[in-house]
Formats: C-alpha cells, structure tokens, sequence
C-alpha cells in the first residue's frame, strides 16, 4: 500500500515526542514484523483510526509503499465507534509489573524496545545495624521522630480547631505535650 493513500487523523488526541518517536523508528527498523502484528487502522476513507505515531515514524524512516498486512481498513464501525476506538485503542488498562521486568528482561533490551524503567532509589544503607551499638543508635534515631494521634471533631468544630492548632504550631507551642498536661487535669478533676 502507498502510505500517500492513508490520511493522518487530524482530530488525532495523541502527540509524540521526538526522542519517543525515535524509538519507535528503532523499533520498527528492528522489528519490522510488528506492523503485521500491530497494523495501522484506517477507516473506509483511508483516515488513521489507531497507529499515527506508527504512520509518523514509517514516513521519517523513508518509507514510500509497505506491505499491504501493515495497514488494516476497519470500515464496518459507525462514526461513534470510530471515535471509541480513537480513544480505547490509546487506553492503557494494565500496569507493568518492574519487579518482574528487573528479575526476568534485560533493561537494555526494554530499553531499546521503548519501554522507559523508573528510576529506583538506592537500597538503605543497614551498616548500622553491624554495630555494637546499635541499641543506642536505634534510640538516638527513635528520640527524633514525631508519632501522630487521630482526633476527631464535628463538621462545625473542625474548622475552628484546624485554626487554632496552626495558631499555637505557629508559635511553636507543642501540642502533643499540650493535650496531655490539658487532659491530666481533667482527669484529676474527676
């Protein structure tokens, strides 16, 4: 099929940008056979439904004509389908599982393939536990951290004791010590 025959959505909702397209032109010279497998899908007047991008990246590698099986007509779906289709072929329902992609694929491979792995923060160092004195260490770490307590209030009261909390944090009075010393007094009281 000549690719001057197929016209680009010009409602298309998808964008690429250009270092994706470029993998996308690696994969497709790689990988050629993927386009028989994930064909461009044009509608009865040759407009792309789905696979734009792949369109794109076809043009820019050089190609004139491709196989016929690249391009796939879908000219049984009504104009609502069709929009349908625009937006589901785009949506992505599943998520990757980077566990399994970092114990069973080879990044560079994934990589190379377009796929872009997060970045992970470096392990913990746990070296302060091979101390002896990690007991004192640990309660040294302890004594920094705060720990929070979950208060309710009405609807009506809420507003006004945000307000105040903030006012006192503010004025660095700490609440927790606060609430306690208030609450043990009415406890005596009783």
């Amino acid at each position: 099929m000549n690719l001057s025959e197929i016209i680009p959505n010009p409602s298309n909702p998808r964008h690429i940008a250009p270092e994706q397209l470029e993998k996308l032109k690696k994969s497709i010279k790689d990988f050629p056979k993927m386009m028989k497998l994930r064909p461009i899908i044009v509608d009865s007047n040759n407009v792309i439904l789905a696979g734009n991008m792949r369109y794109k990246a076809l043009l820019e590698l050089g190609y004139k004509q491709v196989p016929d099986e690249y391009v796939r007509k879908a000219d049984e779906l009504t104009e609502d389908e069709k929009r349908r289709f625009i937006i589901a072929d785009n949506v992505g329902f599943g998520q990757w599982d980077f566990e399994v992609l970092a114990v069973d694929w080879d990044s560079e491979e994934l990589a190379d393939w377009g796929l872009e792995m997060p970045e992970f923060e470096e392990m913990p160092d746990y070296s302060i536990l091979d101390d002896d004195d990690v007991g004192d260490q640990m309660e040294n770490l302890e004594s920094g951290v705060k720990k929070a307590i979950q208060i309710e209030f009405e609807n009506d009261d809420y507003i006004d004791a945000f307000a105040i909390v903030k006012k006192w944090r503010e004025k660095g009075l700490y609440i927790g010590m606060f609430l306690i010393e208030k609450l043990n007094e009415k406890e005596n009281e009783a």
